[in-house]
């Protein structure tokens, strides 16, 4: 190569300088920037984590710090080297992950994660209602947290968000987690999901017309099944018609007509949620015994205590039991199955929020603007603010209201 002067690249310089030049630059920081802090989540079998490396680029873009600890999106596809190209910090402690202004998380703090948190974080995961314990309450009032549980979070219409996106993914899972087991690989009663033409259809009974049920329903008649809907809410049945665009097969909850259609169908998905924590169980073994052998039972209300009565709680690496010859499905948190997909369905609701709040000046203001927030809110600075827990415990709860006015 031939030599080039220092001069001739001192002119070559001077006139690159003169051209248009792109230029990568983060929004400047201001005093409303966040510090989050995502920690790996240490609970059995769970896979989800709250932000996917998009997400995260999106709110470094905004001048927000976000803390990870490494490994964090392994169990999502999602690496370090993702993460970090995005430009979020990699933590190599677990304890370390929790030092930040939020904590955001999917699943809520184990005794030793508390430790972890210091003295006035703001903690964003699930609750989990049926395995809360007094002590966990206690706990995080003692260092004044203010804990906001993400499924009582509601948008601007008044919706459930989280609950609603974590429903569909389950909903259409259950229904690809029956055509797996249909077939003869699983120990099924090798069908073909849908059927062909020429082929009885699969039959299929989904007791629940909620989120869940609905897209339980979408992916089935999607595969040309047959289906019939169970409900004890005449409105709900009327509602999941209107979604859908066409009439379906549907009964309230009368134990004869529902018996009679357990008897006659391939794959029972149960879908029926409670708001007090425990699902009704609608289904008898007596019930159960009287169907076809090889069907196939779905509990997804397994979380809740199950609708079968013969429904247990298995895991994903064992996830089924077998019962008068009746294949059950009984893993909670289906939505972990597809971790990548639910991953990125968080990130879409967390993501915004985070920037909104950012943008009130915090959270405690973005609390006082925003009453869909305040749902989720149970702690506020380490004061009770959910009756229901209040009374179910026997501690003292305050009008979060109040409590959000005086700091103002």
């Amino acid at each position: 190569m031939a030599d080039i002067s220092k001069k001739t690249l001192t002119e070559l310089a001077r006139q690159a300088s003169l051209q248009p030049q792109e230029k990568l630059q983060l929004k400047k920081r201001d005093g409303n920037h966040l510090s989050i802090s995502i920690p790996a989540e240490i609970t059995y079998q769970e896979k989800r984590v709250p932000l996917s490396p998009l997400s995260v680029g999106l709110l470094v873009n905004n001048g927000h710090e976000i803390r990870i600890e490494t490994g964090a999106g392994k169990s999502a596809n999602f690496s370090d080297m993702e993460y970090s190209d995005a430009g979020a910090q990699i933590i190599y402690d677990h304890a370390s992950a929790f030092d930040a202004d939020i904590v955001l998380k999917v699943d809520p703090p184990t005794d030793e994660e508390i430790n972890h948190l210091r003295a006035g974080t703001s903690l964003i995961s699930a609750l989990q209602l049926n395995d809360l314990k007094k002590e966990y309450l206690t706990r995080l009032s003692q260092k004044k947290i203010t804990a906001l549980a993400y499924e009582f979070l509601r948008d601007e219409v008044g919706t459930l968000p989280i609950i609603r996106a974590m429903s569909e993914i389950a909903g259409r899972a259950s229904v690809l987690i029956a055509a797996e087991y249909l077939n003869n690989a699983q120990k099924g009663k090798g069908e073909l999901m849908g059927g062909i033409p020429g082929v009885q259809p699969t039959d299929i009974v989904v007791i629940g017309a909620g989120a869940v049920g609905e897209y339980a329903v979408r992916a089935a008649l999607g595969l040309g099944a047959s289906v019939t809907v169970f409900d004890n809410s005449i409105h709900k049945l009327r509602r999941l018609e209107t979604n859908i665009g066409r009439r379906i097969y549907s009964s309230t909850i009368l134990p004869h007509v529902l018996q009679s259609s357990l008897e006659q169908c391939d794959v029972a998905i149960g879908a029926l949620r409670s708001q007090d924590g425990r699902s009704p169980s609608v289904v008898t073994e007596a019930m159960v015994m009287r169907m076809k052998p090889k069907s196939l039972i779905i509990d997804v209300s397994i979380d809740q205590g199950g609708c079968f009565e013969t429904s247990e709680v298995t895991n994903h690496e064992n996830p089924i039991t077998i019962k008068h010859d009746i294949i059950h499905y009984g893993v909670p948190n289906i939505a972990s199955r597809v971790s990548r997909t639910a991953s990125y369905a968080l990130s879409n609701i967390f993501s915004p929020l985070l920037i909104e709040v950012a943008e009130a000046g915090g959270l405690h203001p973005y609390l006082w603007q925003n009453d869909g927030l305040r749902e989720g809110v149970y702690m506020y600075k380490g004061n009770l603010t959910n009756h229901a827990l209040g009374d179910r415990f026997g501690l003292i709860s305050k009008e979060i209201d109040f409590l959000i006015a005086g700091n103002a």
